[in-house]
């Protein structure tokens, strides 16, 4: 089969002990970076050294296929440099080819940079959505961002130091400069940091500079107090400007908190 492991993110403490033993009984390892399993090997005293076969965004798409056929006669285990992988990681694509072999898939639960920063960050946990890496130029940028200023769930994001204070910056024009929002730093290292506060005051925070691995963790857009009828009529102008009805009524619902559904059965009930 294929075993998914989360390794460290920062803390080597955190290697759980099935990650140890599944890195002691390998004998061949699909890794995202050759060099950084080497490190880990010796960082956690494994004295194994299995086969190790480099699987990363670039060679994934060539190497899915032989992998899972490996996988059929033994197990492959897959790392991504920190993290779960195929989470904003490479994996994805084996994955996806080991479902349609019919190859079995498990994991060896662990350390997540998404769902730590989520539950430090002091904002609403109960539902929320990882939107991987912040759009590097600024016009896919700022698209990307406006295109979520009406989602009410949590939003984790990835970002490199070198672009977080003009992330932050198009954030707090996207979303609004009173929307709160937490950068957590480090995670699980030495130095780890998470300063929280508005779009605004985190802009001002980031213009000194910012060092080492980050996480943008975003609080949900408050639905607008808007009456039924009026959000039913936002929902007709929509389809009037030849939005699909189902799509208009899901736009309004996000922003307005009314029910999708009765949205759509309202707007129907007014076209008939």
């Amino acid at each position: 089969m294929i075993i998914l492991a989360a390794t460290p993110i920062g803390n080597l403490g955190d290697a759980s002990r099935r990650l140890v033993e599944a890195l002691e009984n390998a004998t061949v390892v699909a890794a995202e970076d050759t060099r950084t399993t080497q490190r880990l090997l010796a960082a956690l005293g494994v004295a194994n050294r299995p086969r190790l076969v480099a699987l990363h965004d670039h060679n994934e798409k060539t190497k899915a296929a032989e992998l899972v056929e490996l996988a059929r006669d033994q197990d492959l285990l897959v790392l991504s440099d920190a993290g779960m992988p195929t989470v904003s990681d490479p994996g994805f694509g084996l994955v996806a080819a080991a479902a349609e072999a019919g190859v079995a898939v498990t994991a060896i639960p662990g350390p997540s940079a998404v769902l730590t920063a989520l539950a430090v960050a002091g904002l609403p946990t109960d539902r929320f959505t990882f939107e991987g890496f912040v759009a590097r130029k600024p016009g896919e940028r700022s698209a990307a961002l406006g295109a979520l200023a009406a989602e009410p769930r949590t939003m984790v994001f990835f970002d490199a130091p070198t672009r977080v204070a003009a992330t932050l910056a198009d954030m707090a024009v996207a979303f609004g400069a009173d929307r709160r929002a937490a950068v957590c730093r480090e995670l699980t290292k030495l130095h780890e940091e998470v300063a929280r506060g508005t779009l605004a005051e985190l802009v001002a925070w980031a213009e000194a500079g910012v060092r080492g691995e980050l996480v943008i963790v975003v609080a949900g857009a408050t639905a607008r107090v808007v009456p039924f009828p009026d959000a039913v009529t936002q929902v007709l102008e929509l389809v009037r400007q030849g939005t699909r009805l189902k799509d208009a009524s899901a736009e309004v619902s996000a922003h307005t908190g009314h029910s999708s559904r009765e949205l759509y059965q309202a707007a129907l009930a007014v076209r008939r």
